[in-house]
């Protein structure tokens, strides 16, 4: 059974890719997987700061992450996207994950051996598609493997996600198809 850490990288109340993570976990549980979800925006994660470290170490928000990371196969990320890369608060949290720690003295050690699903929903008609592929780019360089398939959802509302037939929606398959290969991945943690 796969566990997987579930994140929205919008800081907005009610956004489209909080919605649409929903519909990911809630899927991702018929699957069988074990889902826990984390709020980057409740980490109150500062801005990224290597005096702000050397000085005071890792922020709280930022071990609750990186435990998060550790006890998780998997990552299933919906990322917004700002001027078609992902968003500073996602961006932000991944740069704190990074960084070693206690638990962890290697950087980038809750990355390593992880697979990641990526899925992005959007008012436009690509759906977010140009921030999953840079999120894939820097989650690559960093050791995770990302499956494939990305589910970018087009002319998203909130109405598109509370309608009962989106499961079975193309925009459904579609993230149901990324979660079913981030399911099935099998990633060696010593690569």
């Amino acid at each position: 059974m796969k566990t997987l850490l579930a994140f929205s990288g919008s800081s907005r109340l009610h956004s489209l890719n909080a919605m649409l993570l929903q519909k990911g976990v809630h899927m991702a549980k018929a699957e069988g997987a074990v889902v826990e979800t984390i709020d980057l925006r409740a980490l109150d994660l500062p801005i990224y700061d290597g005096d702000y470290e050397a000085s005071n170490g890792l922020p709280e928000g930022a071990r609750t992450l990186k435990e998060a990371m550790r006890e998780a196969d998997g990552f299933l990320i919906a990322s917004p996207e700002y001027n078609s890369k992902p968003t500073p608060l996602l961006l932000n949290a991944i740069d704190w994950a990074s960084r070693p720690g206690e638990e962890d003295k290697a950087p980038l050690a809750v990355f390593r051996g992880k697979s990641a699903g990526l899925i992005s929903a959007s008012p436009g008609p690509l759906g977010g598609l140009r921030s999953l592929w840079a999120l894939r780019a820097i989650l690559q360089n960093i050791s995770v493997t990302v499956v494939p398939t990305l589910a970018a959802v087009g002319s998203a509302s909130p109405d598109l996600f509370e309608d009962p037939a989106f499961d079975s929606s193309n925009n459904g398959r579609r993230v149901h198809a990324t979660l079913t290969e981030l399911l099935r991945i099998e990633v060696r943690a010593d690569v």
